[in-house]
């Protein structure tokens, strides 16, 4: 390579000229946010202190802490400000949380029964504890090497919830039985229900709705890193990556669930349109021989699965969800515009099983379409990410962290969502992942310009348009 040559393609550098969200003894925030994940995966959801109550989930009381920790880091280390980023992500979180006190503060003001203030102050926390995730994320991962280590974290932790999930639909046993003997903490259920004559197993979730979501939620991501060259030093640790993809996809026929399939099936159309070419019909093809492989195994879960689908117009989940948008304008008739009151409508009045539906009545009309700001932000964050940029992978990340939130989005129109401690967290961790890539993208643009003669150049001392470049895994 000549040296006008190398002089002419961009250095790698730092996605950001700051170091980020930082301690003083030098914690990073992806150290901090895989605690979290370690916390929201690895324990029953369900799992509390018992002394705290409802408040006594570790993984809420440790994002309450990174609310905190964002909040004096941010006073300590102004110079986390440098070459900043507009987020419609944080801009969106902010006016939910305006909302949602607002809506808070004219509920109480309003009356409320003294057994509704203590779950209406708990569902106020929890979004705290949501939104310390979300700005830990957004403020804290600046280089592409720190965001690739955040997501293939998330890969691997849901890949082991899907493994567990298989062991359960296998034996029919739980395994949570050891952190009911946990002293000071309050016992845990879940892990298996019935279906026809299969099992659906949990993981660690309580419900196998929240299971099936933090499988459709990782789908993106683990197609991401197991297509990303970058993530790899050499070629053949790429094979664990599929074998991760692999177990999330046979969780997800095991699951025995609807909602489940739905989720997985929006996931991977999503993804195809921004996978390398080459790549697109072995997942397709891969996906398909995969389900047949499993129904093959699995005698009898086919059909079951056929029934499920054919007969969703009499099961009882489909005509509760049915009544639900029957009921739903009487109990929004008291407050269309600001609703109800966040968390004071309990499972006495009526289980929705639709958290949009939940969102509605309980924050209103401003509520809701604040509620889906945030996840259009997100979306739109994580889409764009890269634009502009001749550096393939940050465009990918983004493209899959998009797709995980309106994968989730969708999923949460046949379950109460937020009620689910797994699916909640995850999907706010993709939140700020996404306005992550916004800020590593706008750098690689600034990097690495689109610019014809750019982009050939890159071409020909980097290899051809279709084969992803290593670009941005240098030196960040």
């Amino acid at each position: 390579m000549s040296r006008e040559a190398q002089a002419a393609v961009p250095i790698p550098i730092s996605a950001s000229t700051h170091r980020g969200m930082r301690s003083r003894r030098g914690v990073s925030a992806v150290t901090m946010l895989t605690v979290y994940l370690v916390l929201l995966v690895a324990l029953p959801s369900n799992l509390a202190l018992s002394a705290l109550g409802a408040y006594g989930r570790p993984q809420f009381l440790w994002g309450i802490f990174l609310f905190l920790w964002w909040g004096f880091t941010r006073v300590q280390s102004p110079s986390i400000d440098l070459d900043p980023v507009r987020q419609p992500v944080r801009i969106a979180l902010a006016v939910l949380l305006v909302v949602v006190l607002v809506g808070f503060a004219v509920a109480l003001l309003r009356g409320q029964p003294a057994d509704q203030v203590s779950p209406a102050i708990s569902a106020v926390l929890r979004l705290l504890s949501w939104s310390g995730v979300v700005l830990v994320a957004i403020d804290g991962i600046r280089s592409m090497n720190e965001l690739l280590v955040m997501v293939q974290r998330i890969v691997i932790a849901c890949a082991l919830l899907a493994a567990l999930g298989i062991v359960q639909f296998v034996t029919g046993q739980s395994f949570l039985e050891p952190f009911t003997a946990l002293p000071g903490f309050s016992e845990s259920v879940g892990g298996v229900e019935t279906r026809g004559t299969f099992l659906r197993s949990s993981g660690t979730a309580t419900h196998p709705l929240e299971y099936g979501t933090a499988l459709s939620i990782a789908v993106p991501l683990a197609l991401a890193v197991a297509t990303l060259r970058v993530s790899h030093r050499q070629e053949s640790q790429r094979l664990r990556w599929w074998l991760f993809l692999g177990l999330l996809a046979a969780a997800s026929f095991l699951a025995v669930s609807r909602s489940t399939l739905i989720g997985f099936g929006v996931a991977i159309v999503l993804m195809i349109p921004a996978l390398p070419k080459h790549f697109r019909i072995v997942i397709i093809g891969g996906g398909v021989l995969l389900g047949g492989a499993v129904m093959m195994v699995t005698p009898g879960l086919y059909g079951t699965l056929v029934g499920m689908f054919a007969g969703v117009g009499t099961d009882t989940s489909t005509l509760s969800r049915q009544v639900g948008l029957e009921m739903a304008p009487g109990f929004l008739s008291a407050s269309p515009l600001i609703g109800v009151g966040v968390g004071t409508l309990l499972p006495r009045y009526f289980i929705f099983d639709n958290q949009w539906l939940g969102i509605l009545i309980e924050t209103g009309v401003i509520g809701t379409l604040a509620f889906a700001a945030l996840f259009a932000a997100a979306i739109w964050s994580g889409t764009t990410a890269g634009r502009g940029a001749a550096v393939d992978d940050t465009r990918l990340m983004g493209r899959s962290l998009a797709a995980s939130v309106a994968t989730a989005g969708l999923l949460f129109a046949f379950f109460d969502g937020l009620s689910f401690p797994i699916a909640a967290g995850l999907l706010f961790l993709c939140i700020g992942l996404c306005g992550a890539v916004r800020t590593i993208g706008r750098a690689d643009a600034q990097q690495f310009p689109a610019s014809p003669p750019a982009r050939r150049l890159r071409e020909r001392l980097l290899g051809p348009a279709g084969t992803p470049r290593r670009a941005s895994a240098a030196v960040r």
